[in-house]
């Protein structure tokens, strides 16, 4: 599935700034339910980039 001008426009910033932190990118996929794409970053950081371009962080940081 290809992402959408808007979530490539969107992705292109987000990495960006990741890169400007020196944070490590591991994973950029889309979902083939929802058509989000997906970002995985750093320690903590999960960024979904929805096909309007929308985007929506989570911490993945663990709990203990």
């Amino acid at each position: 599935m290809e992402p959408t001008p808007e979530q490539k426009t969107v992705m292109y910033r987000i990495c960006q700034q990741l890169t400007k932190m020196y944070t490590p990118i591991y994973l950029v996929t889309t979902d083939t339910r929802t058509g989000d794409l997906i970002i995985i970053a750093g320690e903590e950081i999960e960024a979904s980039i929805s096909p309007e371009g929308k985007v929506s962080y989570e911490s993945t940081e663990a709990e203990f």
